[in-house]
């Protein structure tokens, strides 16, 4: 046979041992259509393209430029307002209205971390604090999972992330309140803990008396992580009268503290004056996470410039109801490339 038959024969072969695997090629996208080309974006953003709304089970594919907003609403008596609807809401990202495109109000699952405070400072309360954390325990899917850390003179990871409640209960009444306080160091393993969650929904339950006097961390640390992490964080500030209270500078400062970090990220914190309301505001909080507005809108701004970006929810309240008072993250940190 000669060199130019042999070539022929070769290719003739390779060509009848590919075709199959282009059949096979050509019906596998067949069965996975190409999505069609995204609508151009518009200029009207109140009146744009309609959201999506997201229902429970279905998969969200992640977007890198769509920024997610954790949206609580409450009326003059601090009750939760819920069947709001997308067109109820305006968001604007430093002061230039952007366009909803994801609005949501389902339950999702949620990873929580509880950040509790076992100083010595906390032993004529802990046994309230401990009723209350049960009772926020109380409020959870079965989705959702839960990390446990305690602090006294030093913050402690008691439990990883788990979905056994049983277990984290048992933790936390073997631990004896002592020591001095360690909050800042306590928020600052919680936040570092949370890298590690499953659910795009996170949130901190803080239960302390809120005076920090043991931390190596500062508190333009916490609000700079705070910043950073997309976490939503809560307080139950247990606060002794102010003229009982230790007179530290950051002792007096703790309830202050607690009220910046929290609302940082669109969460709040709830001042305990009667520590039998202790389980009843857990509780609260509990259902405050289950019942919030979500929404995304694709930044106008699209320059990844690490730089803060302002964020601001507005209400068009429907007609006949109250004025209403919104919850959410100030802002967040642009990509930095």
């Amino acid at each position: 046979m000669s060199v130019l038959a042999a070539a022929r024969l070769c290719i003739c072969l390779c060509l009848a041992a590919a075709l199959p695997l282009l059949r096979a090629q050509e019906s596998s996208n067949s069965t996975n259509p190409v999505p069609p080309p995204a609508p151009s974006k518009l200029t009207d953003v109140s009146h744009n393209t309609p959201a999506v709304t997201i229902h429970p089970g279905k998969v969200i594919r992640s977007d890198v430029d769509l920024a997610l907003v954790n949206v609580t609403v409450t009326d003059p008596f601090n009750r939760l307002v819920t069947g709001l609807e997308q067109d109820n809401f305006r968001v604007f990202e430093d002061n230039v209205e952007q366009e909803v495109v994801t609005f949501s109000s389902e339950d999702v699952p949620i990873s929580i971390g509880v950040i509790f405070d076992f100083s010595g400072s906390m032993s004529n309360k802990i046994d309230k604090a401990r009723e209350a954390a049960l009772d926020f325990f109380k409020t959870a899917n079965p989705a959702d999972e839960f990390f446990l850390v305690t602090f006294n003179e030093r913050a402690e990871l008691t439990s990883a992330f788990t979905n056994s409640v049983e277990d984290l209960q048992s933790r936390m009444m073997v631990t004896a309140p002592k020591g001095r306080t360690a909050l800042l160091d306590a928020i600052y393993l919680g936040l570092s803990q949370m890298r590690g969650a499953h659910n795009a929904k996170r949130a901190l339950l803080i239960l302390s008396d809120g005076g920090d006097n043991h931390s190596r961390y500062n508190e333009n640390d916490i609000k700079r992580l705070v910043k950073e992490a997309d976490t939503q964080l809560y307080a139950i500030g247990i606060y002794d009268p102010l003229g009982y209270r230790n007179r530290t500078p950051e002792e007096l400062n703790g309830p202050t503290l607690l009220s910046e970090v929290t609302e940082l990220t669109g969460g709040r914190v709830f001042a305990v004056e009667h520590l039998n309301e202790l389980p009843d505001i857990a509780s609260k909080i509990g259902m405050e996470l289950r019942n919030q507005y979500v929404l995304g809108y694709k930044p106008s701004n699209r320059v990844h410039d690490a730089r803060w970006r302002k964020i601001k929810v507005k209400l068009r309240a429907p007609k006949g109801l109250p004025p209403l008072s919104t919850y959410s993250k100030t802002g967040y940190y642009a990509p930095a490339h």
